[in-house]
């Protein structure tokens, strides 16, 4: 066996560690200074910035608290007078000024120093010492601008100061404001690959096999031609370096070429969803010697392939989509986009059953997508929510820069991010207004074609959906658009069968009819509502041309307030139909309700009644039993299309006793039997092309029990017990180790125990107050409540359904840190987090 080279695993993994990023890059988050302000000339070096507050990036001015607190109308980061209103979740947005001023060392001397932003929402506007370097107006696109010749020399200071615009009504979602992921310096020789210049594909990958092939793209920034050796090799897992090859290019003066190698790989450990391997290509650039510049760039070993009569592939064998739609903030983070949030994102949803997310709907940070290449989810992109048209008023969105930008973005985009083996797809739009007019086939084909340039080894997909506008249009109308799509994603096209949502039954999509049409193509929900899991999977089982989809949506995000939340009303009620009822549930204002409410799982990640149904529905779990929430006498339950029942696992319903309670049970089990402390109390039989039961009981504390049957074999079984009296909080943190850095964070959980240590979640009005001490800060407070408006940043946080949590950042010191939680009447909880 090869000797591992310790040096060599160490910048590997460094590589790994700044999630996607230039393995070359600086972090450039320390000591900046920040005033939210419409201020004149605040780019000048001279300006006066003493008295702005000192900050780390990534930072969200939208999670703060707002000034002049009133209840009612100001809570937290929330206002009444917000203008995005419930679309952006009642916070507010305006312009914000950062700078920072920076002396370069040694190592940049004669260098090519370059910038990057991660993302700034949005219309960024970049200066270093007083010249302008541009403005990149889409909030979610990294871009990167050369400092160079506007630099000081060497041991003198510079400025450089970014102004952030997040103005009028411009996003349907939150969206956030500011600097809120990572920034970078690029240090470069004059010679050099490109930032993001190493393209690697593995064209063929064969039993004990594969072929990997990198593209690279070399700058030759000085004013002599040089000859040089670009060395690439392939270093496995270990760090060990299993395949090689060199070549001597020619590059002129100031002028830059592409060289492409090929290696063949024996015995290469795969990408999968149960085994995600990743490896690095290591390019160095040599001459006369001496290395002028290495990049190492982790991929992945894998193959897709998308087949109209066998479905997708990955390595061969077929997989099925069990996916969820996420948005990009980090609950009570905002949208400060930190490498564990963004990672702890990706586990949590693994955990809970799903292999695929759909990225709605822009590019997201390097960091989330590094964490689905090392747990292994798969990816569908999203570029755009909208083109050349603007959607429900939104006279300051992205739609105003299309025409301009559209190229830049999408290739910022890819040439970021094509490296990710968890990408499988890549999305051209979401519900685009004018998909069906010949402006939108246009826009289509330019996409699709620029996407396929850049990367032609996945899919190219888009989320279409009959919107009201276009009902003018046929069907028929929309086939120029779908041309160009290998992969057609449908949102809330049910199982194929006719939605009351929309508005001509006569145009609806029908998967087997489009597939007669087009039997070289696939096709998937690329938004579901809940209640419509079990149709959309049974498609996908039907037919191999469906491969899946995605639900709306995976995990709550702030905005788009309460489009999923329950409303009661009279019994009498006759609640409206069809598009009607889509208009019913968008009411005028959700306040004080500010999230979508209509996650699987929660603002911090704990799973919901949609959940659990859903893994029943995918198979990932045999049976599952809810109790839905009391319902007020006289009143019905009125749904939302995105809502689900309100039900919750749990037999804790004080005062309900000798009541009626409603049961759910779900399962692929024939029948189910109820038990209540041990005694059978009720049976029934599974309805035909159904996974549920319902069952109406009288509410008795103890143990509840529901088992699954198919013939006289018992399958499965769920079980519900009473908590008693809260006694105590437990802290729980996810990890009770983490490193001394600002990228790490440390999730507590604080949940209300009675003496046996079961959770108690019918408390909802414990307010705890947290202590910390230690090297590290608080970074965020939260809990599940859409109605909670308080502060996520103040040391105290109601708990909801008897859980909070604590989010804890490293200060970039180690030490032991110690998280105390005290509530009235409640046993202190108490843990312990090292730092190292």
């Amino acid at each position: 066996m090869r000797q591992v080279n310790l040096l060599t695993v160490f910048f590997l993994l460094l590589a790994i560690n700044t999630h996607g990023q230039d393995s070359r890059a600086v972090l450039f988050d320390t000591d900046w200074r920040f005033k939210k302000d419409s201020l004149i000339q605040a780019e000048s070096p001279t300006f006066i910035d003493s008295g702005w507050r000192k900050l780390n990036l990534p930072h969200d001015w939208s999670i703060e608290d707002l000034p002049n607190q009133q209840e009612g109308s100001v809570q937290g980061p929330f206002t009444k007078a917000s203008i995005g209103k419930a679309a952006t979740g009642y916070t507010e947005g305006g312009v914000g000024w950062y700078r920072k001023t920076f002396t370069l060392d040694n190592r940049y001397e004669g260098k090519q120093t370059y910038i990057t932003f991660d993302g700034v929402y949005m219309e960024a506007d970049v200066w270093v010492n007083g010249h302008h370097l541009g403005d990149h107006p889409n909030g979610y696109t990294s871009f990167s601008y050369n400092l160079t010749t506007f630099l000081n020399p060497i041991g003198k200071p510079n400025v450089i100061a970014v102004r952030a615009k997040n103005l009028g009504r411009n996003s349907r979602w939150y969206a956030g404001s500011g600097i809120y992921r990572h920034v970078w310096l690029v240090p470069l020789n004059a010679l050099h690959t490109e930032l993001n210049g190493n393209y690697v594909t593995t064209p063929s990958v064969l039993p004990g096999t594969a072929q990997v092939k990198i593209e690279s793209s070399l700058t030759n920034a000085s004013s002599q031609s040089k000859v040089i050796d670009v060395r690439v090799d392939m270093v496995n897992p270990f760090g060990q370096v299993v395949g090689s090859q060199k070549r001597s290019v020619t590059i002129a003066a100031n002028s830059f070429v592409s060289t492409t190698q090929q290696l063949t790989l024996t015995k290469p450990a795969l990408w999968t969803l149960e085994n995600p391997v990743l490896y690095s290509a290591r390019v160095t650039l040599v001459a006369d010697g001496k290395n002028l510049d290495q990049t190492i760039t982790p991929f992945g070993i894998r193959s897709l392939e998308f087949n109209g009569q066998k479905g997708f592939l990955l390595n061969g064998k077929v997989v099925k989509l069990k996916g969820g739609c996420i948005h990009h903030d980090n609950g009570p983070l905002g949208a400060v986009s930190i490498d564990r949030a963004e990672e702890r994102k990706i586990e949590l949803l693994k955990k809970a059953g799903y292999n695929a997310i759909r990225l709605s709907h822009n590019p997201v940070s390097p960091a989330l997508l590094a964490a689905c290449d090392r747990l292994g989810m798969l990816v569908v992109t999203d570029a755009f929510d909208s083109w050349e048209k603007e959607k429900l008023g939104l006279k300051n969105s992205y739609h105003q820069y299309f025409k301009a930008w559209w190229k830049r973005d999408i290739d910022a985009m890819m040439l970021r991010d094509r490296n990710h083996p968890s990408i499988i797809m890549w999305g051209i739009g979401n519900e685009i207004w004018e998909a069906a007019d010949t402006s939108g086939h246009r826009m289509a084909k330019q996409l699709a074609d620029e996407v396929r340039r850049l990367d032609p080894t996945r899919a190219v997909t888009e989320a279409m959906l009959y919107l009201p506008q276009q009902i003018k249009f046929k069907w028929e109308a929309f086939a120029p658009h779908l041309a160009n799509l290998d992969v057609d994603g449908y949102n809330y096209f049910i199982g194929g069968k006719y939605d009351p949502m929309q508005r001509d039954s006569a145009t609806t999509h029908r998967y087997e009819s489009e597939h007669a049409k087009h039997p070289q193509k696939l096709f998937m929900a690329t938004e579901s509502y809940p209640s419509a899991a079990l149709e959309n999977w049974d498609a996908a089982e039907k037919h191999p041309y469906v491969i899946g989809g995605f639900s709306w949506t995976a995990m709550d995000y702030i905005g788009e307030a309460n489009i999923g939340g329950p409303t009661y009303v009279a019994e009498a009620t006759k609640i409206p139909q069809g598009l009607m009822s889509l208009m019913f549930f968008f009411k005028p204002t959700s306040w004080p309700v500010f999230n979508a409410h209509c996650g699987d799982l929660d603002l911090i990640g704990n799973r919901r009644a949609a959940s659990y149904y859903q893994n029943v529905v995918w198979r990932n779990s045999l049976i599952e039993m809810l109790v839905h929430q009391p319902i007020p006498d006289g009143m019905k339950e009125a749904r939302s299309p995105w809502g689900f029942p309100d039900e919750l696992k749990s037999w804790t319903w004080a005062g309900m006793e000798g009541k009626n309670m409603k049961v759910n049970v779900y399962t692929r089990s024939k029948r189910v039997r109820l038990e209540l402390n041990g005694k059978a109390i009720a049976e029934q039989t599974v309805p035909d092309g159904s996974i549920t039961t319902t069952f109406d009981i009288d509410y008795q504390p103890g143990t509840l029990t529901a088992r699954g049957f198919d013939g006289e074999k018992e399958v499965g079984s769920s079980t519900l017990s009473t908590a008693g009296k809260p006694v105590a909080i437990r802290l729980v943190a996810d990890r009770v180790t983490i490193n001394a850095n600002q990228n790490d964070l440390a999730y507590v959980r604080a949940e209300i125990i009675d003496q046996n240590g079961n959770v108690v979640p019918s408390i909802d009005d414990a307010e705890i107050m947290y202590q910390l001490t230690g090297n590290a800060t608080l970074a965020g407070v939260g809990n599940g409540n859409p109605t909670d408006l308080s502060s996520f940043q103040q040391n105290h946080k109601k708990v909801y359904q008897g859980i909070g949590l604590a989010i804890l950042r490293s200060n970039g010191q180690k030490g032991t840190v110690t998280l105390t939680a005290t509530a009235n009447g409640l046993k202190a909880g108490k843990v312990q987090v090292e730092l190292k």
